[in-house]
């Protein structure tokens, strides 16, 4: 194994390379269509228009039955927005009552407890709601 097989292992590994970005080229037709796009995109843009106008914008062409209902779902989402933000202002309120709720029912026991009477008991789903 002397300099000989050295350059040669250059020598294919070079060859290797060079193969792979051709075959990488030829084998990716996306880059060939987009070059041939913009030639013709370029092309289209130093012709003047047919029809005396500007050249044709490349803008998507919507059908008006598609935007109805594009807009048909926006007022939708845009409604139960609104529930929502008043469902959640309704809930914070709601929570809020019963703290309240909770806080007067433990100064009455603690007044309870004071007179040596029996507490009344806290009801389970306010518990959770207790501040102390």
């Amino acid at each position: 194994m002397g300099a000989d097989s050295g350059v040669l292992g250059v020598v294919i590994a070079v060859v290797g390379v060079i193969g792979s970005i051709l075959v990488a080229r030829i084998s990716n037709p996306r880059d060939r269509d987009r070059d041939r796009d913009r030639d013709r995109d370029q092309d289209d843009e130093r012709e003047p228009a047919a029809e005396g106008g500007s050249p044709q914008s490349p803008e998507l062409k919507v059908s008006p039955e598609i935007w109805r209902r594009f807009t048909v779902l926006e007022n939708k989402v845009d409604h139960l927005t609104m529930l929502v933000e008043e469902m959640r202002e309704r809930v914070s309120s709601l929570e809020r009552l019963l703290r309240l709720a909770m806080r007067i029912i433990r100064r009455a026991n603690r007044k309870l407890r004071a007179a040596e009477l029996p507490p009344e008991e806290v009801p389970a789903e306010l518990v959770r709601y207790s501040i102390e």
